[in-house]
């Protein structure tokens, strides 16, 4: 049974009524917070909030005290895992004003993961405002430096029933972590392990979707790569167990002698929007990339011969982490000498300083909350 999801466009003029936290952070105590926030474990005084059914579409948009909203023991989520999310950062300018990255990426891509997992598509514009208002109320909350301030948008199926079928009834909301720089001292090289027992995603699946069941099937994985002394998993296709996909939760590219870049192709993985902008980036600079499939032999054999010169994932996190060692049941190679090399450093360094707002931004990829 399907579920009609009218009054949607509407939803594009709803207007955040903002209720300030009446029990918010002393700043005293959010300084102690923003000294070491790490990464997801320190959120903000603030949440947005909307709320979807047939009757009303989406409604009551707010921006309102971060605390916990009740969900019924038989709400669809909890059974069923209709559940969306996505992750972009706030940056500080020079200047002192905040600069958004390609949000309007993340709000395709939303709409995007909703449609394929039977959800109430949220209109793009509710999408940006929530964000951009849940910014603007705890901007105290960005630390300084090279840290950022994590927004976490999701939707969850909220319909009371333990049928099969897409909820009527969702919640959207964002939350906000204030992170800092996710690296010490600098990127170091990453040890990946390659999962051949456990697959992330299969044609016609969910692995170009942003849902927490992808995410949750990777964690078997992941604790096999922990147990083998490496810090990610990468996986193979499901079908022959050759074909580079992606991490655990990012997506990979590999530098060869002549200064080309290789990407698996989209279909089965994230189409990732620091993926998309590395791919644009490398571009401008006339460098060749290819976007098409690769198998664990020849990265191992590529990587043996010196053809490889370097092989990186990205993501919103991290932004790039180059990969040292590769580790799998029928072998182990390193990469470049298990140090980061020069096409993923000068990479990174231009993303960041287009999103800090250190560099130009010839792309409009830059939205100013502030």
């Amino acid at each position: 049974m399907g579920v009609s999801f009218d009054k949607i466009d509407g939803a594009a003029l709803l207007k955040f009524e903002i209720q300030p936290a009446a029990n918010a952070v002393s700043e005293a105590d959010r300084a102690a917070k923003l000294k070491d926030p790490g990464f997801g474990r320190v959120f903000t005084d603030h949440m947005a909030i909307v709320r979807y059914n047939q009757t009303d579409g989406w409604h009551g948009a707010r921006i309102e005290s971060r605390a916990n909203f009740p969900l019924d023991p038989a709400a669809a989520v909890l059974h069923y895992a209709q559940e969306i999310f996505e992750g972009l950062k706030a940056y500080v300018r020079e200047d002192g004003g905040v600069n958004l990255f390609r949000p309007d990426a993340n709000a395709k891509r939303f709409r995007n993961s909703a449609d394929r997992m039977a959800m109430a598509p949220l209109p793009e514009p509710v999408f940006i405002e929530a964000i951009e208002q849940l910014v603007r109320i705890d901007r105290a909350w960005i630390p300084s430096g090279e840290g950022s301030l994590y927004l976490r948008p999701f939707m969850v199926a909220s319909e009371i029933f333990l049928g099969v079928k897409p909820s009527a009834e969702y919640i959207f909301a964002v939350i906000a972590s204030p992170v800092g720089s996710y690296f010490k001292g600098g990127p170091a090289p990453v040890s990946i392990w390659v999962s051949e027992n456990y697959t992330r995603a299969a044609i016609g699946g969910t692995g170009a979707v942003k849902c927490g069941g992808n995410y949750a099937a990777s964690l078997r994985a992941q604790a096999e790569a922990i147990s083998h002394g490496c810090d990610q998993v990468v996986f193979l296709d499901a079908v022959e167990r050759r074909y580079i996909e992606e991490l655990g939760g990012m997506n990979i590219f590999f530098v060869f002698e002549d200064g080309s870049l290789l990407t698996p192709p989209l279909g089965t993985i994230l189409p990732g929007i620091t993926r998309d902008s590395i791919i644009a980036l490398a571009k401008d600079k006339g460098t060749q990339v290819r976007e098409e499939p690769y198998t664990l032999d020849q990265w191992r054999a590529d990587a043996t011969s010196g053809k490889l010169k370097e092989a990186f994932a990205c993501g919103t996190a991290a932004v790039i982490s180059p990969i040292g060692q590769v580790r799998s049941a029928s072998g182990d190679f390193t990469i470049n000498g298990g140090a980061a090399g020069p096409v993923a450093m000068g990479l990174r360094k231009q993303l960041v300083d287009i999103q800090y707002g250190r560099a130009p931004d010839q792309h409009n990829w830059i939205r100013k909350v502030l």
